[in-house]
C-alpha cells in the first residue's frame, strides 16, 4: 500500500479522536491502531508526528476546495464575489469544526506558525490559481499575502460564530474583501497621480523586477529578479 494511501486511512482514523486529544502524538498512536497501520510505519508515513497528520488535513480540505472550484462556473460572478465564494467553499467543507479549532490551537505554537502560515499561503494560491490568476511580478505576492490576511481573519471569526449557517462569518468575508477592494481603489488613483507616482517612481522599479517562484524549477527561494539589461 502507497504512503498516500496509508496516510489517508490514518487521517480518516485521526479524525475521531482530534474533538478529544487535538492533533497530537496520542491520536496518532490511536489512529494508527484503528487503522490497523503497523506501529512501526508512522515514522515514515508522518516523519515530525502529529503536525504532517494536521498538515494532510488542511491539504485534503484544499484538495475538495480546488475540485469543487473547478465543478463550478463561476463566469457568472463579479470577481469580488468569486474571492468570497472560494473562501467560503472552503469552510463549509469542512466536515467537523472542532478538527480545525484544534488545528489552529496547534499552528498557534512557536514551533509550528511557519508550518501554520505556509498552509494558508497554499490554500491562497490554490484560490487565486482556480480563478485564473496569471501574474507574474510583485502582485502574485500582494495578492496571496493579502488573501492569506483575509483568509486568516474569516477563519477565527467562523471558529467563534455560532449564528444559523454561518451567516455572521460570511458578512464579516464580505466586509473585508470590501475593504481590500477600497485599498486597491487608492492604490489605483495613487498611479494616476503625478506626484505621488513620481515619488514611487524608484521603489516601483526594484519592484518591478520581483518575479513570481517558476513552479517548474523550485529552489527554495520566494521569488526571483529580472535582469534589467
Amino acid at each position: 500500500m502507497s504512503q498516500t494511501m496509508l496516510m489517508s486511512r490514518l487521517l480518516e482514523a485521526a479524525k475521531l479522536h482530534v474533538p478529544f486529544d487535538g492533533w497530537s502524538d496520542a491520536t496518532l498512536r490511536m489512529a494508527a491502531d484503528d487503522a490497523g497501520i503497523d506501529a512501526g510505519l508512522i515514522p515514515a508515513i508522518c516523519p515530525r508526528g502529529a503536525v504532517d497528520l494536521a498538515l494532510a488535513f488542511h491539504d485534503e480540505g484544499d484538495r475538495l476546495m480546488r475540485a469543487r472550484l473547478e465543478a463550478t462556473d463561476l463566469g457568472a460572478m463579479r470577481f469580488r464575489d468569486r474571492v468570497a465564494f472560494a473562501v467560503r467553499v472552503r469552510l463549509e467543507l469542512v466536515e467537523d469544526r472542532e478538527l480545525v479549532r484544534r488545528a489552529t490551537t496547534l499552528f498557534a505554537l512557536p514551533q509550528h506558525a511557519a508550518d501554520g502560515a505556509k498552509a494558508i499561503w497554499r490554500t491562497c494560491d490554490h484560490i487565486w490559481t482556480a480563478l485564473g490568476d496569471r501574474s507574474d511580478d510583485v502582485n502574485w505576492y500582494t495578492k496571496r499575502a493579502t488573501l492569506a490576511g483575509v483568509y486568516a481573519s474569516t477563519v477565527l471569526y467562523w471558529l467563534g460564530d455560532d449564528s444559523e449557517g454561518s451567516t455572521r462569518t460570511w458578512e464579516f468575508l464580505d466586509r473585508r474583501i470590501d475593504g481590500v477592494m477600497q485599498i486597491e481603489k487608492l492604490k489605483g488613483r495613487a498611479r494616476d497621480n503625478r506626484l505621488i507616482s513620481g515619488l514611487m517612481a524608484g521603489p516601483m522599479k526594484v519592484l518591478s523586477r520581483v518575479r513570481a517562484p517558476d513552479r517548474r524549477q523550485q529552489t527554495g527561494m520566494p521569488g526571483r529578479w529580472r535582469d534589467s539589461t
